[in-house]
């Protein structure tokens, strides 16, 4: 299936900035929504090649006139409050945003192709694998069957957004699909996941900007690392291939304890030899996710992709990037 127009809400944040890298050089044409406060430096490099739409999840009018104005053939729904610790501080904002906003960008889909039977487009809705929260052993690899046990309030927010894209898939055949994606990284990532603020730490350690300690959280937890180049392909694919109404499961396949990814990290630090590591209390979340390990076997069937960058690369392109900014 041949789609050309494109709609990313949340334009300006990580992962939207690589998707819409990678639809550009697809030769496609792309919208994203922003907001007037937004950091779009992202983007910077892009911006005379995209339409920028002022919209907000939480004004449903905005997102009407989104619909409107730009009428895409494809809806990649990125835009989130996707900060977990954050989402411990702030967790009526998170609900608000993520499960209500999805819920707005939705009825605003309907209303205009209720009036407008010629708008049809597939909405890909990002929703999270933090959705399934603590597996026991015997769940792993985790598949998109698995029971929901969402272990903090950005979690609780994905489930409502991927329920409510399948309801809405189901009662008026609002073309949805969803996609849990489990960790993915890369370069223009800022959020402070443990890989970024282990990079950060050890950048400014590099230019002698703090002491030789990184302070960390739990490194025992089980991750599978993805780049987000490879995620931005999967969901390209994605919106082309598989079957509204579904739901997948994307990841990596390099699986690890966060302590070996810090210790990769701190390899390929030119300061390797002097770093220490310490455990900060504050960096422990009150209840955490250990065990991400996804089957991705039913998104392959369907489309044939693959994780191809490596995991040295993505780690070294985020310790690069973070070097050219700080």
């Amino acid at each position: 299936m041949k789609l050309t127009k494109n709609l990313i809400t949340g334009i300006g944040g990580f992962v939207a900035s690589h998707l819409a890298d990678y639809l550009l050089e697809k030769g496609e044409e792309v919208f994203g929504t922003c907001r007037w406060f937004e950091d779009l430096s992202k983007i910077g490099h892009i911006k005379d090649k995209i339409d920028l739409v002022p919209a907000d999840l939480n004004d449903l009018s905005s997102l009407l006139r989104c619909m409107e104005k730009t009428k895409p053939e494809a809806i990649f729904h990125l835009a989130a409050q996707s900060y977990v610790t954050d989402s411990f501080v702030f967790p009526e904002e998170t609900i608000r945003t993520n499960t209500i906003g999805t819920l707005n960008i939705l009825e605003a889909i309907r209303i205009v192709k209720q009036n407008q039977k010629d708008f049809d487009p597939v909405i890909h809705v990002c929703s999270s694998s933090e959705v399934y929260g603590q597996v026991t052993e015997d769940e792993v690899p985790i598949k998109e069957t698995n029971q929901f046990r969402p272990a903090n309030p950005y979690a609780v927010s994905k489930v409502g957004e991927d329920m409510i894209a399948y309801q809405y898939y189901q009662s008026y055949g609002i073309k949805t699909i969803r996609t849990r994606m489990f960790t993915h990284t890369g370069p223009r990532r800022e959020m402070d996941s443990a890989e970024v603020a282990f990079t950060k730490q050890i950048v400014r350690i590099e230019k002698k900007l703090q002491e030789p300690i990184i302070k960390v959280g739990n490194l025992d937890s089980v991750r599978t690392f993805a780049d987000v180049r490879d995620a931005v392909r999967a969901y390209y694919l994605l919106v082309k291939e598989c079957k509204p109404g579904e739901v997948y499961n994307i990841g990596g396949n390099r699986t690890m304890k966060i302590g070996d990814m810090l210790n990769y990290l701190i390899s390929q630090s030119t300061r390797k030899n002097e770093i220490k590591i310490e455990v900060d209390p504050e960096l422990l979340r009150p209840s955490d996710v250990t065990l991400q390990i996804p089957d991705i076997s039913k998104f392959q069937n369907e489309t044939g992709w693959k994780p191809d960058i490596p995991f040295e690369k993505t780690m070294n392109d985020l310790l690069n990037y973070h070097r050219e900014r700080v």
